[in-house]
């Protein structure tokens, strides 16, 4: 029988040591180390009935022939654009969400669509048995007698299912629910955890299967598990989103297939996720024209530009230090910004709370955005709303000047496509391109030119 020893593994890191501690070494926190039991049998921990160990040699880079494989697209526009362009043959792509945000939903409906092209889906449900699945499939219309479901956790009959159906895309909901035998750590640990994706990656590679993995999150917002999950994978996916709201987004955190910057929105409604086509139209649709502390801004996601709403409330404190707050952008950026009108406009705001957002939900990360907060700011403390057929874009300097932006020819196409009449942008952009005749494009300097321009005195 193979000797065992016991090891204690930080279950937020992944770091193994032989005695237990209270505080982990790795990422110093606390409570995290739990035993586990590991067999030093060389043969039991690599034990596998399906992946064959082949032997490879050094290759001559200019040897290598890079055959391009078509990528598998779906119905679903957004989710291909996020993938950078549809699914790639032998990827392992890994999606993590808030419970109840609809990723296993988000990925029964890409599986029917793959069956509905005759390719084979194998749906792995850890979490659900199979008339479960078939509830949901029920309700969401789903009907395809190329998609197969299996409720299994056991990564050895899951190895075997595989081999035997041969399936041209798998999913797994959850890796937190798939245990190996040959480990004797309860599911979703660390061990567990990593060592069921490295088999499935081996699987992914040698067969050339994509395989789709559900990965559980944790109270912070990142995947549990340790960090080396994502790096194992080809593709992170976070599916984000109120729970209360109908509207979800799908933003891609790594990608070695395609841009990192890329965001697909999708419309959770009764008959399952449907993708919205034009964001910038839903985001501006309950738009109140002609309040004050209310302005527009042209972002980008990626390669598409998004108009969304940016909103601040600026009221006297009534308290020593005046609350600054901000929702779907950094904090930090409103203190900064209100710094800056301060000394280069002459706003008197050290004695005012300010609470600035962007409504719909969207979390913007973009220097561009600095304008068009900065004038919100400005127009909510003079009381003085902008013109609703306005939008603001540039990144704000602490000197108070307007920098340059990146696609500011896409962005000005996308306000004119809405109907905007005036884009005030920086002045350096304003070279090398011909706006569309329908919309002004407005060069400044400063921010007090923008706010001559944009917000009344």
């Amino acid at each position: 029988m193979a000797k065992r020893k016991v090891k204690y593994v930080c279950q937020e890191c992944g770091y193994e040591s032989a005695k237990w501690m209270g505080k982990c070494p790795g990422c110093n926190n606390w409570n995290t180390l739990v035993e586990e039991i590991e067999s030093s049998s060389k043969n039991n921990r690599h034990a596998s009935g399906t992946i064959a160990n082949t032997q490879s040699k050094p290759q001559k880079i200019t040897t290598i022939e890079s055959d391009k494989e078509p990528r598998i697209t779906t119905q679903m526009k957004e989710f291909n654009r996020v993938l950078g362009g549809g699914v790639v043959p032998g990827s392992l792509v890994l999606i993590g969400g808030d419970p109840g945000i609809g990723k296993s939903t988000l990925l029964l409906q890409i599986s029917s669509q793959l069956a509905d092209k005759k390719l084979p889906v194998l749906y792995i449900s850890g979490e659900e048995s199979a008339k479960q699945t078939k509830l949901r499939a029920d309700r969401l219309a789903i009907k395809s007698d190329l998609l197969y479901v299996l409720a299994e956790t056991n990564l050895y009959d899951i190895s075997n299912q595989i081999s035997e159906l041969k399936p041209s895309f798998v999913v797994i909901d959850s890796i937190q629910t798939i245990f190996r035998e040959e480990i004797t750590s309860a599911p979703g640990s660390v061990s567990q955890v990593r060592e069921c994706t490295s088999e499935l990656m081996k699987i992914a590679k040698s067969n050339g299967i994509p395989i789709f993995i559900v990965g559980h999150v944790t109270k912070e917002g990142s995947i549990a598990g340790p960090r080396i999950l994502e790096h194992m994978v080809d593709a992170v996916l976070y599916f984000e989103g109120e729970r209360h709201h109908t509207f979800r987004i799908l933003r891609g955190v790594k990608n070695r297939f395609g841009s990192t910057n890329e965001m697909g929105i999708f419309e959770m409604k009764e008959e399952g996720l449907v993708e919205v086509m034009n964001p910038s139209e839903i985001f501006l649709e309950e738009r109140s024209r002609g309040a004050a502390g209310s302005t527009i801004v042209a972002s980008m996601e990626g390669t598409r530009p998004v108009l969304v709403e940016i909103q601040a409330l600026i009221s006297p404190s009534s308290f020593g230090n005046p609350r600054r707050m901000a929702t779907g952008f950094d904090n930090n950026r409103v203190p900064l910004l209100m710094a800056v009108l301060e000394k280069r406009v002459g706003l008197m705001l050290q004695n005012q709370d300010a609470y600035v957002k962007v409504a719909g939900g969207v979390k913007l990360d973009e220097p561009a955005i600095d304008l068009a907060i900065a004038v919100s700011i400005a127009s909510s403390f003079r009381d003085q709303p902008t013109k609703p057929d306005d939008i603001f874009v540039g990144e704000v300097g602490l000197t108070g000047e307007i920098r340059r932006v990146s696609r500011i020819e896409q962005r000005v196409q996308e306000a004119a496509k809405l109907g905007f009449k005036r884009v005030i942008c920086p002045k350096k952009n304003l070279g090398g391109w011909t706006p569309p005749s329908s919309i002004q494009v407005i060069g400044v300097n400063s921010v007090q030119e923008a706010l001559n321009v944009g917000v009344s005195k």
